[in-house]
């Protein structure tokens, strides 16, 4: 099924050919791959078998945009990567630097590939932060953003943002992304704070979770 579907992409111009995987975990893989105009893509592939689906569960309920989902194993993975789609096109909506979703199937999600040929994007967590205090003021205005569109991420951290060549931070992995309606919204946005203020304080930033959390919730007044 998961070949039919990459099928169903090459045929739809998506996907032209296949390179090597950029990175590997324990419910998906991501592939850099050619796509139209020979511009790289990636395509995240979610594994069926594998992938932890109790725990999508709990960031699949509540969600009105994915009510009604039955029980079995695949159902909930199909949703969780439609919802990692839909969840990117609202955060790039929302002025969030995230990879531009290109085309969604079953298990599948083609988007924007970050990094050059060979070699992604580095993770917030592994390369020298040379301006702390800047890279912190814009992803907590990213935060907010998403938390003005109706979205909290539910896993920010230092290892869900990379730096793209250009040199601009870059959320990703929104798949858990929940509503502001989510029963666990609140206590998902507090996490994500706590993460990023405590990373960012290890870089010297003069930042509390609560200070983040009250900008990220206020009426815009405040400071990041």
């Amino acid at each position: 099924a998961t070949l039919a579907a990459i099928y169903k992409l090459v045929q739809d111009g998506h996907i032209e050919a296949f390179g090597g995987p950029v990175s590997t975990g324990k419910e998906a893989s991501v592939f850099e791959a050619l796509g139209p105009g020979d511009d790289d893509v990636a395509v995240k592939i979610y594994r069926i078998q594998a992938s932890d689906f109790r725990d999508m569960r709990q960031y699949l309920e509540g969600d009105p945009r994915f009510s009604g989902i039955g029980s079995e194993k695949s159902e909930v993975v199909i949703a969780w990567t439609r919802k990692e789609f839909a969840n990117l096109k609202r955060a790039r909506e929302a002025g969030v630097r995230v990879p531009e979703p290109i085309a969604v199937q079953r298990n599948v999600l083609v988007m924007e590939f970050l990094g050059v040929v060979g070699d992604r994007a580095k993770r917030l967590a592994e390369v020298h932060v040379e301006n702390p205090q800047i890279a912190y003021e814009v992803l907590a205005e990213y935060t907010r953003r998403l938390y003005r569109a109706g979205l909290v991420h539910g896993d920010l951290s230092e290892y869900n943002v990379v730096v793209t060549p250009e040199g601009e931070l870059c959320v990703i992995d929104l798949g858990q992304a929940v509503t502001v309606h989510h029963p666990n919204a609140g206590e998902f946005l507090e996490r994500d704070c706590r993460n990023v203020a405590s990373f960012f304080a290890r870089q010297g930033v003069d930042v509390t979770a609560e200070e983040l959390f009250q900008f990220v919730t206020g009426d815009g007044d405040a400071e990041p």
